[in-house]
Order: structure tokens, then C-alpha cells, then sequence
């Protein structure tokens, strides 16, 4: 046949190391229909400060594959809630072959149409909180690219017409394709007239929505005479492909003819006519592609001998199909939609067939939530007799077995999901996070239990409560869970984010969860820690520092109730909006840093005139800095560090000038130094150095009472004792020099007494 090669790509994106499924990346592609193999080339790159990372460490990457919907992926093994089904899904594990960039591939021979989905995330790291713009962070950078080989102009056969083929010795195999509708029961392919060198040396294998693989459904027709395979309970609404292929080693010309019988279940004594007039009474699609470019309006090729190719079976009598009730979609919010039956919710199961529903998923919009589905018995239905009532869910086709004593939802070919609700079980619930979409059916059975199984049951009708529903996370992720909307280009989906030591897709595993103790202890740490401003407070108050004293009072505050909203367990308590609490702590502690290095500029005695009022210019500029700093990014480095160098390089001129001009170190007493500067500043390097490189998602919370303790215990001793009140004393006495004088209070610089009650010694120097 004829190959067409398409070719995908995505923007590559930074990966995250996994914590849930919401730090995961996830990439959507589309294969189309006949599609051979699909080449998925998987690029991952180092980058560090915007050049490649030949120094970052090799981190393994793990990329999950999956048809339909997103993979349900569980990396650190926690448990899954109760009633849930985990799909699978592929993965593969990418190591590091250069020092800074590394390939992978991943090959699907013959894949599934339609939505596939990549998720990619590095392993799980220790939980360490960097204060960004720091250092340059190593950045892992994932890019996945898509080729894919498809076959075009696949042959198509038509239900009850004979093909004729004639294969050559060059050629090893014959593909078509069939399509399937709804209410097929039954798919039976068969090969006529087979003539070969040995007989007839041909496989014949079948597969559905994607050409066969070697594993698929097959028969050697060396083997069986007539050559008929026959599928039970096909998918509706797809494509069936067809392989005819000779045996290894095999030479000369075949030639064979194939048909396909199809069984109509809602025409019990019919099969599927052969031929229809229109795809829509046929239910199929409008445009598909076939080796005679052959219509379904034109008509039917006829053979050597100028007759038409047809071809008629009846179906078993007794095999149909039951009614199948629809549901009515009520969508309240995205991926909040509830499915309603007509005349429901109670749902009467009769004992001589079962009751089917059919749950419509709409494609790429519903796979990204939790389909959930609940029964539940009303036992006053039940009359006193021991009835089970079973419920089998199936994708794309409904699971009808004749069998009325079978408790499986499994086939040769199907596997569905099986729930049961009896007298000592009333409920039974099933969720499927991430469902593939399309048709689901639900087939409800009644069977009453004997001493030798199952069997059906007589003149008792069983009553069910059936409820479906489709949710963005499982129980809205519970008390210790977040249900966050995520988004990838136009595709969107919902996971959960779990606090406080619980983990889990729905949040549900506690092995590693905060007692309630533990809550309790850390959130009063991080809150009373805060309670060492105090002593910060009262000095200030005491040396008439009145405006240090207020900032250090709404850093108290605002630092308490923003712990005690920022808490991840259940001991939480907010008397504002996060935002609004998170803002006012870190504005508070940085003005603090900034008001204490300003107060101890000390630029009263350097600046004679209009000294209080350039001090609260300094102090309202630092304000509109700080807030413009914290509303560009609160966590940025350069954006918090930036005024607070300013203040710093304030107070660094202002000594520098009292030095100058004293030709004396400012302050001038060792004792200042010893014990008050040199002590506060190295406490406020310890707590800046544990802020920086100790504190993790761990040790946060004493941690980070420890840094509160520290910047208060640096502000209470950085802070200077009082300043001399002007205008309580008189001119000093002035003695003449040679050239210049300057006079100086010796208490004042000392810092040891309160200048406005001690004596005044002032000395002058010339």
C-alpha cells in the first residue's frame, strides 16, 4: 500500500519533580485512523541560567503513555481510595547519555486512533525551599516529538460481498477493513476459494479500530476448513481491520476470496442486509477511504461473470439484543455533569433480562475528570428471596451475556467493571479518574443465590437506586486535598494536591499524615514565635522610637494569623483572605529590616534641619518601595534584598560621614560593638542563613520559628538607645581652635545612659 509519514511536535516545558499528579507535564497528541506505527522521539535538555547544564546532576525521567485519557499513574505507591479502577498505561524510564541532553524513543506498532497522552515528571526530591534568584536553578526541559506511518486507500469490505484477490508471490499480505455499527452482535470473516502452491497457506487475523498485530485474533486456514473467524459482542461504531497474510516461506501466486457477515441483534431473524443505500442507515461514517474508491450511493462491483457478490447468514434464534435506555446529560460546571435516566433514578431490574444504559462521554472534554457510578438495593423490592443484583459496565459495547447464571464481565475480547449489591450489601460504588471517553453501557442482572451458585430468579423483580456522575477529583480530595483545574494548550483535566502529609490520588493515604497533635504544635510554634517582638516593642517604646515600635507590632500581628491561615492540616483559622494576610506578613518583616537600619543610621545629629521630616520621607519611601517590590514578586530575591541594600548603604554613609568627621570610629565604644552590634548582626546572618539553605517542606515549621525568634532577638539588639531630645539643652560652651570645632556629647555616643537625665560633659576638639 501507499504511506504517508505525518509529523508532530511540542514546546518543550520544564519538568517538576513529582508530587501529584498536578506537578506532572502532560502532552496530548492525535494519531489518525490506519495509522502502522507511531515513533514517539522524546527530547529532554539541561538548562542552568539560560545556558546548557553540563554541571547539573542526572536525573532519571519517567514519561507515561496512554490511549484515550491521561495515564492514572502512582510513582510513590500510595493507595488508590476504595471502589477505584486504575487503568493502565506504559512507561519509560530516560537516562542521561551526554552530559546535558539525551534521547529516547518509543515505538507503537499498529496504535489505537484517536487521543494519546504523554505524562513526563522527574523523581520525587527531598522537599528543600530555595529562595528564588539565589543561586541558577537546574532546569530539566522535556520536548516530545510524533511520527507516525499510516496506510491510505485500505481496501473496504461491505457485509456480505466477496472480494476477490489474487496475491503475488512478491506480496506477503492483504489488509481491509469493515466497518462495524451499532446493535452488531456478531462479526464472522471468512475466506472462500483459497488456491495455493500448498493448499492454502494463509493467516487469517482480525483486530479492532487499528490493523492486527501478531498477538491479535487469528486462524490458520491451513488448519480449518471452512477458513471462519468469528467475533462475539464487537465494538460499535468502529473500524474492524482484516489481515490476510501468507505463511513464512511460502512462494507462487494465492488467490482467495474474503467476506464478512454481519449479525443485526435488533433483527433477530435477519442478518445486516449487504448492502444499504445511505451511510446514515447504515450508521456510518461519510468518508473513508477504500482501494476502488468505491460509495456507498454507487453500486456494488459485480464479478467475472457479470452477477453480484452476495452473501446472507440469519442469526441464531433467540440472540438479540435488549433495549438500551439512554440518559440525559445535565452539565452543571466543568467536568460536573450528572447523567439522569428517564423515569429514574429507582431502576427495576426483572429477572428475565437485564436492563442496559448507555453513559455517553463526550471526546477530549470528559477524560479529564472521575466518571463515578453508585448502586444501591432497595431491599423491600426483594420479598424476602436472596437476590444479587449484578452490574457490568463496558466500554463501547454493551456485555449481554445468554448466559443468565455468569457473575463476569469478561470476555476473549472485552473487560469491564463488575459491582454487585445484595441484602448484606445495599451499595456498592465504582470511579474510573481519567475514563476513556465514547459510550459506556451498564447492564444490570438479577441472580438468586442457591447452595449451587447463581441462578435466575422467578417473579421477583429487583429495585435499584442507580446514580452517574462525572466529578473532577475523587470526594472533591477530601479534608486534606486541594481539587486544582489544570490546563495543557486546550486540553483540560483535575487532579488532586494533598497537605499535610497525605498522599494518595484522592488524598486518601495516611502512612505518612500529620497527626492532629502535630498540626496543633506546629501551627502554635509558627504562631507564637512571633511573640518575640515583644521585647523589640518595648524597647523601642522606651527609647521614643514610636514608629519602629507601631511597624514592629503590625509584623507581630499580621506574621501570627498568616501562619495560622497558611497551615496545610485542619488547624486553621483566617480571619482575612490569604492574599491579603500573605502581603501584610512580608511587607511587615521587611519594613522592619528597614525602619531598624534607618534608626540606626542615626541621621538626627547628622542632619540639623528638618531631621524628622527627612526621616519620614526615608521611612514612606522605603513603604512604597517594599510594596511595589512584593506586588512584582514576592519571592524574588533581587526584589526583597534590593531595598533593603538601600537602607543599608543609608546607614553605611551616614557613619561613614560621622567617622569623617570625627576622625573616630562610629560608634565609637568597643562596648557598642561587643555588645549590641556584633551580636545582632550575627544573629540576623544565622537566621538569614537558615532561611536560605536549612529550611525544607520537613523542618518548615521550627525552622521557621527559629528565623522568627532570631530576627526579632537581631532587632532588639541592632536597635540604638535613645536619641537626644532637642531643646532640653542649653548652647555648650564653645572653645576656640585652630581652624575648626566640633563638639560632641560623650553620652550620647557611648549609648550607655540617657542623655535628658545625665550630666552634660561635652568635649570639644579642634
Amino acid at each position: 500500500g501507499l504511506f504517508v509519514t505525518d509529523y508532530f511536535t511540542r514546546t518543550p516545558r520544564k519538568l517538576s519533580p513529582f508530587r501529584s499528579f498536578a506537578s506532572i507535564e502532560l502532552f496530548h497528541f492525535h494519531i489518525p485512523e490506519d495509522t502502522v506505527i507511531a515513533v514517539w522521539n522524546l527530547i529532554t535538555f539541561k538548562e542552568q541560567g539560560g545556558t546548557f547544564g553540563d554541571q547539573c546532576p542526572d536525573r532519571s525521567i519517567t514519561v507515561y503513555f496512554r490511549s484515550g485519557a491521561p495515564s492514572v499513574i502512582n510513582p510513590l505507591h500510595t493507595h488508590f481510595p476504595r471502589d477505584t479502577a486504575v487503568p493502565g498505561s506504559f512507561a519509560v524510564t530516560l537516562t542521561w547519555t551526554l552530559p546535558n541532553r539525551t534521547t529516547g524513543v518509543f515505538n507503537v506498532t499498529s496504535p489505537l486512533p484517536g487521543d494519546w497522552f504523554l505524562a513526563a515528571h522527574l523523581p520525587k526530591d527531598e522537599g528543600k525551599i530555595s529562595v528564588k534568584g539565589l543561586y541558577e536553578e537546574c532546569q530539566y526541559l522535556f520536548q516530545p516529538q510524533l511520527i507516525v506511518q499510516r496506510l491510505v486507500n485500505i481496501a473496504v469490505l461491505y457485509p456480505g460481498h466477496l472480494t476477490e484477490q489474487s496475491m503475488a508471490p512478491h506480496n506477503r499480505s492483504c489488509l481491509y477493513k469493515v466497518f462495524v455499527p451499532s446493535y452488531t452482535s456478531q462479526v464472522l470473516v471468512e475466506v472462500l476459494r483459497c488456491h495455493g502452491a500448498e493448499g492454502c497457506p494463509l493467516w487469517l487475523r482480525v483486530r479492532a479500530k487499528a490493523p492486527p498485530l501478531h498477538n491479535s485474533t487469528a486462524l490458520d486456514c491451513r488448519e480449518h476448513a471452512p477458513c471462519q473467524l468469528v467475533l462475539d459482542l464487537p465494538f460499535w461504531q468502529h473500524w474492524y481491520y482484516v489481515l490476510v497474510e501468507k505463511h513464512p516461506g511460502v512462494l507462487g501466486t494465492v488467490s482467495f476470496q474474503v467476506t464478512v457477515q454481519l449479525t443485526d441483534c435488533s433483527r433477530p431473524s435477519l442478518a445486516r442486509p449487504p448492502f444499504l443505500p445511505s451511510s446514515a442507515s447504515m450508521n456510518m461514517p461519510h468518508s473513508f477511504g477504500s482501494a476502488g474508491r468505491l460509495a456507498l450511493g454507487d453500486s456494488l462491483p459485480t464479478g467475472p461473470n457479470g452477477t453480484k457478490h452476495l452473501v446472507s447468514i440469519t442469526s441464531p434464534s433467540g440472540e438479540r439484543c435488549w433495549p438500551i435506555r439512554p440518559t440525559l446529560r445535565n452539565e452543571l460546571d466543568t467536568f460536573s455533569v450528572h447523567f439522569y435516566i428517564f423515569f429514574g433514578p429507582n431502576v427495576s431490574v426483572p429477572p428475565d433480562r437485564p436492563a442496559v444504559f448507555v453513559i455517553n462521554l463526550l471526546p477530549v472534554l470528559d477524560s479529564g475528570g472521575v466518571l463515578n457510578l453508585e448502586l444501591r438495593l432497595n431491599v423491600s423490592s426483594l420479598c424476602g428471596e436472596n437476590v444479587t443484583v449484578f452490574g457490568c459496565l463496558n466500554h463501547e459495547v454493551p456485555l449481554t451475556s445468554g448466559d443468565n447464571a455468569s457473575v463476569t464481565c469478561e470476555t476473549e475480547h472485552l473487560a469491564g467493571f463488575l459491582l454487585s449489591v445484595n441484602t448484606t450489601a445495599i451499595l456498592s460504588r465504582l470511579r474510573i479518574p481519567y475514563p476513556q471517553t465514547g459510550s459506556w453501557y451498564l447492564s444490570l442482572r438479577s441472580l438468586c443465590g442457591t447452595q449451587h451458585g447463581f441462578e435466575p430468579c422467578t417473579n421477583v423483580t429487583a429495585e435499584v437506586y442507580l446514580r452517574a456522575y462525572l466529578s473532577p477529583c475523587i470526594n472533591d480530595c477530601g479534608m486534606y486535598g486541594q481539587c486544582k483545574l489544570l490546563r495543557t494548550n486546550n486540553y483540560l483535566y483535575a487532579a488532586c494536591e494533598c497537605k499535610a502529609g497525605w498522599n494518595g490520588w484522592g488524598c486518601t493515604d495516611n502512612a505518612e499524615a500529620f497527626s492532629y497533635g502535630f498540626q496543633l504544635l506546629s501551627t502554635l510554634l509558627l504562631c507564637l514565635s512571633n511573640v518575640m517582638f515583644v521585647p523589640p516593642v518595648a524597647i523601642a517604646v522606651r527609647s521614643h522610637y514610636l514608629l519602629e515600635a507601631a511597624v514592629y507590632i503590625f509584623t507581630m500581628f499580621f506574621s501570627t494569623f498568616y501562619h495560622a491561615c497558611d497551615q496545610p492540616g485542619i488547624v486553621v483559622f483566617c480571619i482575612m483572605e490569604y492574599d491579603v494576610l500573605q502581603f501584610c506578613d512580608f511587607l511587615g518583616s521587611l519594613m522592619s529590616v528597614w525602619v531598624t537600619v534607618i534608626a540606626m543610621a542615626r541621621l538626627q545629629p547628622v542632619v540639623k534641619q528638618a531631621s524628622a521630616g527627612r526621616g519620614c520621607v526615608l521611612y514612606l519611601l522605603g513603604a512604597m518601595l517594599l510594596s511595589m517590590a512584593l506586588q512584582m514578586d514576592r519571592h524574588g530575591l533581587w526584589n526583597l534584598l534590593g531595598p533593603s541594600l538601600f537602607a543599608l548603604g543609608i546607614m553605611a554613609i551616614a557613619w561613614t560621614a560621622r567617622t569623617i568627621r570625627r576622625r573616630h570610629c562610629y560608634p565609637p565604644t568597643w562596648k557598642r560593638w561587643a555588645f549590641y552590634l556584633c551580636p545582632g548582626a550575627m544573629i540576623a546572618a544565622a537566621a538569614v542563613l537558615l532561611y536560605a539553605f536549612v529550611e525544607t517542606e520537613e523542618n518548615y515549621f521550627y525552622i521557621h520559628s527559629i528565623w522568627h525568634l532570631l530576627i526579632a532577638g537581631s532587632v532588639g539588639f541592632l536597635l540604638p538607645p535613645r536619641a537626644k531630645p532637642s531643646g532640653h539643652l542649653g548652647p555648650l560652651p564653645r572653645r576656640k581652635g585652630c581652624g575648626y570645632q566640633l563638639c560632641v556629647n560623650e553620652q550620647e555616643e557611648l549609648g550607655l545612659v540617657d542623655p535628658a537625665v545625665a550630666s552634660i560633659n561635652s568635649i570639644c576638639t579642634s
